[in-house]
């Protein structure tokens, strides 16, 4: 058991790892294989972590937290060099109402989304990310920022086969979009 509340989970494609996003700031893994040990602990946010996501592949993370950082996770077994963290992503904001912001990855893996308490649905491009090594940059290769909401945008997700993402948002609606 944790000592902080758990906001975000995800579970990798094998089953056999949970991502647990946390109030202390940390994404807790647990190895289900070896019973349910935490088996790592990644570092990096500096406040709760409030959505997680995995990609297709199951080689990556996304976290998204309350410092205002959407961070990339290598989240393979072995990671060159020991350093989990690709990059953190800037655009995606959070504020006084502290909801809950998720995270997507598109199936391709080409983008990935974070919601908005700014009413802006953020999508970044993977390849510029890799690119420009995002890591404590004060600007992100932010590709979109899309408006429309009315209030902050709390989820994200992308279509499976179409260059589309829909998000919903606080103010009680469901916008989609498609993606040039």
């Amino acid at each position: 058991m944790h000592s902080f509340q758990i906001l975000s989970v995800a579970l990798d494609g094998h089953g056999g790892r949970v991502f647990a996003g946390c109030l202390d700031n940390t994404i807790r893994v647990y190895d289900l294989r070896g019973g349910d040990a935490e088996s790592d602990v990644y570092e990096g946010h500096t406040d709760s972590v409030t959505g997680l996501s995995i990609s297709a592949s199951g080689a990556t993370l996304l976290s998204n937290a309350m410092d205002h950082t959407v961070r990339v996770w290598d989240i393979q077994p072995f990671v060159h060099g020991g350093k989990r963290l690709v990059a953190a992503l800037r655009g995606a904001t959070h504020n006084f109402e502290k909801n809950l912001l998720r995270v997507c990855w598109s199936a391709d893996e080409q983008f990935c989304s974070a919601g908005s308490a700014d009413r802006y649905v953020c999508v970044w491009s993977m390849e510029e990310v890799l690119r420009e090594k995002g890591v404590g940059a004060g600007t992100s290769p932010l590709l979109y920022r899309l408006p429309g909401h009315s209030g902050s945008v709390n989820d994200v997700c992308f279509h499976p086969t179409e260059p589309v993402i829909a998000s919903a948002s606080s103010d009680r609606t469901v916008f989609m979009g498609e993606l040039s």
